[in-house]
């Protein structure tokens, strides 16, 4: 006899069909922020009246006051000027005067700033062909070529993610030009993969360097190409690397938590590398959430006295989540709530479904450039080995990401000492060794300032601060000869007074070039003397081995 299902697995399934339709944005929490807007503002008649005459005398200085014209060029032109002006003027009308309203949760009002902007954006003349006089003249120019590749383009993007055809071979395929750095998969268990690299120096230093990425992608960002590969560049320097490949979890995964990464992740991997490299300390390095969940078995293991570990990098990793930028805007309990309800009937969280939040954070990048110069200009899209991976997304165990999404960005228990590792609070401020950290300048998933925040709970001896340009990907994949990179850095030691980031940020000065090679020569220093690499170790766990990339990376 079949079980009748329950009154909340209908809910989930409701919410799931929902979810699909609104991008998995809660429809209730949306309705909040409006409701909280709308509430304030008709009990306000006085600020009803001056959003109206804001709207008015926005208008009157587009259409009624002479405007100098700034340039000669194409968009000086009318009618043109006057589309441009009158899109500029309606933002700054929305920031100023709509969004103002007395009384207002702020985090509401942040929320419908920036679903306004969003909005308003998809209304920009420079988004669209007939209120665009670039766009016009290449169109005239190629008697409309442009326009008959960009729905070419379309019909192939159509077919591609839409139905599922992939109608050419990929430019950058991991095994092929990814993650090509020579290893072997020296273990293996439920969840994660364990990569030995091969030594590609004839001495190598005798403590070894272990890396946790960020479960929300493939491993891979760490080894893009050889010439922008972090790894590659750590064995070419002489380090013995290890590297942590999580599985792409399926529905049977639903009930992995956040412990079991910690456990099953950071915790084997670092005892199978204890073990094989002759008992000799770590480096740990953690990039993203995996420097958060490196954070937290830090924490636990000095707890307990273990002092396997020598030093921690973490690499635009937030420990503190109370400023953790746009993505806040979506964390809410019923947007949460809705999440979780999908997450259930699911098991897990699914690629696509994680993709509307990004999208939306960097729209102006992965939407509306797009859109304009592949499907109005025609052009080809070339794809870089960084936006291959950003495409390669996993799926989130409901348990883990459910867990993670409320212990820590909506109640910041690790931060504020409540995470419990074994039934006991860890805290950062039990970490002893030397940290370095990295932050970056246009993070839209932790902010710098946020990363910063670590030297608030901080008891290491050293903690060496690097801020560099780019973005929470490109800033980390910074390798030496990048035209385009720069970093600050500076090192506080144990006793000394906190610097506020504004502060640190004016008094440190800025440097040309890549950070590599200042955190190489940080990383030597506490890396002992060289000796014969250790031999690569013999496969243990579930399965069998193989040479890296391993096979948890392959998994869709």
């Amino acid at each position: 006899m079949h079980a009748v299902p329950s009154f909340q697995e209908f809910d989930d399934l409701w919410h799931t069909l929902q979810g699909r339709w609104t991008m998995n944005f809660s429809p209730v929490a949306t309705r909040l922020a409006i409701g909280d807007w709308m509430l304030h503002l008709t009990n306000s008649p006085a600020s009803c009246a001056r959003i109206g005459m804001g709207a008015l005398e926005a208008w009157e200085r587009v259409f009624l006051e002479p405007r100098e014209k700034e340039e000669e060029g194409l968009w000086s032109e009318e009618p043109f000027a006057s589309f441009a002006a009158a899109f500029d003027a309606t933002c700054s009308w929305w920031e100023e005067r709509v969004m103002d309203v007395p009384g207002m949760s702020p985090r509401h009002r942040s929320f419908l700033s920036f679903l306004g902007q969003q909005f308003l954006h998809s209304l920009s003349p420079r988004h669209h062909l007939f209120t665009n006089p670039e766009l016009l003249a290449r169109t005239a120019d190629e008697r409309g070529a442009n326009l008959f590749r960009g729905v070419g383009h379309l019909a192939e993007d159509f077919l591609r993610y839409g139905a599922g055809i992939e109608q050419k071979k990929p430019q950058h395929e991991v095994g092929r030009n990814l993650a090509v750095t020579p290893g072997e998969v020296v273990y293996r268990n439920g969840l994660m993969e364990l990569i030995q690299y091969s030594p590609a120096t004839e001495e190598v230093y005798e403590n070894p360097v272990l890396m946790v990425p960020a479960w929300i992608m493939k491993y891979y960002i760490l080894d893009l190409s050889p010439e922008n590969s972090l790894v590659k560049y750590l064995v070419d320097q002489g380090h013995t690397v290890f590297m942590v490949s999580w599985k792409n979890p399926e529905y049977e995964d639903r009930r992995v938590g956040l412990e079991d990464y910690i456990e099953l992740g950071v915790m084997e991997a670092l005892e199978v590398v204890w073990e094989m490299c002759g008992e000799r300390k770590l480096h740990g390095v953690g990039y993203c959430l995996g420097g958060t969940i490196l954070s937290m078995a830090a924490s636990s293991m000095a707890r307990e006295g273990d002092e396997r570990f020598k030093s921690l990098t973490l690499l635009a990793a937030q420990t503190d989540f109370s400023e953790a930028g746009e993505l806040m805007l979506f964390i809410d309990e019923a947007q949460l709530q809705f999440l979780e309800d999908i997450m259930r009937f699911q098991g897990y969280l699914d690629t696509g479904q994680m993709a509307g939040a990004f999208q939306l954070l960097r729209a102006g990048d992965l939407i509306w450039s797009r859109w304009v110069s592949r499907y109005l200009q025609g052009e080809p899209e070339y794809e870089s080995d960084l936006m291959a991976w950003n495409t390669d997304a996993t799926r989130m165990p409901s348990t883990m990401h459910s867990r993670y999404l409320r212990d820590l960005f909506l109640n910041n228990d690790f931060f504020e000492g409540r995470f419990r590792v074994k039934g006991r609070p860890v805290v950062i401020s039990d970490i002893h060794v030397p940290v370095f950290l990295v932050a970056t300048e246009k993070d839209h998933v932790a902010p710098w300032t946020s990363v910063y925040k670590y030297h608030l709970s901080s008891d290491a001896r050293t903690v060496t601060f690097v801020l560099t340009s780019g973005g929470h990907n490109a800033g980390i994949i910074s390798q030496p000869g990048h035209p385009r990179r720069s970093y600050r850095i500076a090192t506080a030691r144990e006793g000394q007074r906190y610097t506020p980031p504004g502060i640190w940020y004016h008094d440190t000065p800025e440097k040309r070039g890549s950070w590599w090679p200042a955190w190489q020569k940080w990383l030597m220093a506490a890396s002992g003397k060289r000796i014969s690499p250790p031999p690569m170790g013999a496969f243990s766990g579930v399965g069998q081995g193989c040479a890296a990339p391993g096979n948890y990376v392959l998994r869709s």
